[in-house]
């Protein structure tokens, strides 16, 4: 006899974090486990991925996946006793999930009817404990099904039945099983699952606790969480050189820095100012030469949020990129790093008079204090630009704009208003003032700017933390509280970013991405 070759029997197994290109296999895979419940739909499971990709699981044999768990981070303290699945996920997009949360909470497991008896779902119980301890999070909290209960909910109260379980008397696939892989019953949850007919829509909230866990002081209660923003509403006048205007752009951040600002905010296309030196009349002409002056630009805001300790919105500027011009946004980030936004919705005269290009990338940036976004002027007038930054985590809206007259001014600050309010954010309006009277096409301005809040009791009466005088070079200071704007979120008066209703829109984006590709057109 030969020599077997044992590579022909071999089966490779293995657990897994999820990938994008896994999505539709998961969804027939959940078609198969509960072909009575309502399926995931692929934006849930993006989501999933958008905003912990670290918790969501899979177990692949052969190329296939026979078996998945998602899951997020909260606070469980912070949720209603008789929480459902939707208010726990909400709705299965998880945008609730806390990195700085206590609990990993696991809101699905599934394994392949064809492949039950092989330990799949301990395996995926497994990695669960194995990141909660990696992670140091106090436990992994579950809501889970009783799939058996109908056949009992005649005689046994959803308590008795799972008394019966647990003095093994009655078999559950689901309670049986978690008990054994080390979870205890906290208390029963009615109408958990509303699609959850086996189970006659109860759920058993159950808890395993991490004994590695170890507190750390960091890791607290928050009261509040503040952050401080200087907005600059900036005189447009002749200047004579670069150095004139670092000097005027220096004096602005150290005010902030002396307010102790996280942030400073500057207006739209501050940097045109530059072109009343310039001695170039045509405005397609003299666009270009400013963008001659985009590096000088950047090192000198990288110099002084660096210098300051503080991060700068450095307005927006002229940018020449494979003989194109982009109104790009730049954030300077106070440890020296640098990102941009380049400006999606490009006005009517931006592309009559400089031949400026659109992007095509919404970013989301992280900060010491936060996810934020920037949308330039115009963006802020377009919805979608907002919701999509939000649903990717950002709490503070930074606007700077460039507009010649009330009019546009209102265009800005009443989409600034509502943005805030639809989307339960903070935003932060920039503007210039003053006149370049020796500038094609920059002639007049007309600004009022502000910082915005939601509408709610916990937030400033009419929805303004502060606001500058019109028409005249100052500043405004104040705190945006990010800890209130959480707790509205799961708890206030109305909760427009859980209220919407994903069962009847959503937002379908073609091009737009948070991606390092993509980011314009050209």
């Amino acid at each position: 006899m030969s020599k077997l070759d044992l590579k022909q029997f071999e089966k490779k197994l293995i657990v897994r974090t999820i990938k994008e290109e896994d999505i539709p296999q998961i969804i027939k895979l959940q078609e198969a486990c509960f072909p009575q419940m309502i399926p995931w739909k692929p934006e849930h499971l993006r989501s999933h991925l958008e905003h912990f990709p670290e918790g969501q699981f899979c177990v692949e044999l052969e190329g296939e996946i026979i078996g998945s768990c998602s899951s997020l981070i909260i606070n469980f303290d912070e949720y209603d006793d008789k929480h459902t699945w939707d208010d726990i996920t909400d709705e299965g997009y998880i945008t609730n999930h806390d990195p700085e949360g206590y609990n990993l909470y696991g809101i699905e497991v599934m394994v392949d009817p064809e492949y039950q008896g092989m330990k799949i779902g301990k395996r995926l119980y497994e990695a669960r404990k194995e990141l909660a301890r990696e992670l140091n999070l106090k436990s992994i909290i579950i809501g889970g099904r009783i799939p058996n209960y109908h056949k009992y909910q005649d005689e046994l109260t959803p308590r008795q039945y799972v008394e019966e379980v647990i003095e093994k008397k009655i078999y559950d696939p689901v309670l049986t099983f978690q008990i054994m892989n080390g979870f205890t019953v906290m208390r029963i949850n009615p109408g958990y699952l509303p699609d959850d007919v086996q189970s006659a829509k109860y759920a058993t909230l159950m808890e395993w606790n991490n004994i590695d866990y170890r507190a750390k002081s960091k890791r607290h209660f928050k009261t509040a969480y503040p952050v401080r923003i200087t907005v600059i509403q900036y005189m447009m006048k002749n200047i004579e050189s670069f150095e004139e205007f670092a000097r005027q752009a220096e004096y602005y951040v150290d005010v902030a820095y002396d307010f102790g600002s996280d942030f400073a905010v500057f207006p739209e296309i501050f940097t045109t100012q530059l072109m009343s030196f310039l001695e170039e009349k045509v405005p397609s002409k003299a666009v270009r030469r400013l963008t001659e002056y985009t590096e000088d630009y950047i090192e000198l805001f990288t110099y002084l949020a660096m210098k300051y300790n503080i991060n700068i919105v450095g307005g927006s500027h002229f940018v020449e990129e494979d003989d194109h011009i982009y109104n790009i946004a730049y954030l300077f980030r106070r440890d020296g790093t640098i990102e941009k936004q380049y400006k999606i919705h490009v006005t009517p005269n931006e592309k009559k008079w400089w031949g400026i290009q659109p992007g095509d990338a919404i970013k989301v940036f992280d900060t010491d204090c936060g996810k934020i976004a920037i949308q330039v002027c115009y963006d802020i007038q377009f919805p979608e630009l907002t919701r999509y930054a939000v649903d990717r985590g950002a709490n503070i809206i930074f606007v700077p704009f460039c507009t010649d007259d009330r009019q546009g001014y209102l265009r800005v600050r009443y989409c600034a208003q509502a943005r805030a309010v639809e989307n339960q954010v903070y935003t932060v309006i920039a503007g210039t003032v003053g006149n370049l009277t020796q500038v094609e096409n920059m002639d007049i301005q007309y600004a009022q700017s502000g910082i915005f809040t939601p509408s709610d009791f916990e937030f400033a009466r009419d929805g303004i933390i502060g606001e500058c005088h019109p028409n005249i070079e100052t500043v405004v200071v104040g705190d945006v509280d990010l800890e209130i704007l959480r707790r509205q979120r799961k708890s206030g008066t109305v909760r427009q970013l859980r209220d919407r209703r994903r069962d009847l829109f959503e937002i379908n984006y073609k091009k737009l991405d948070l991606g390092e590709s993509a980011e314009k057109k050209g």
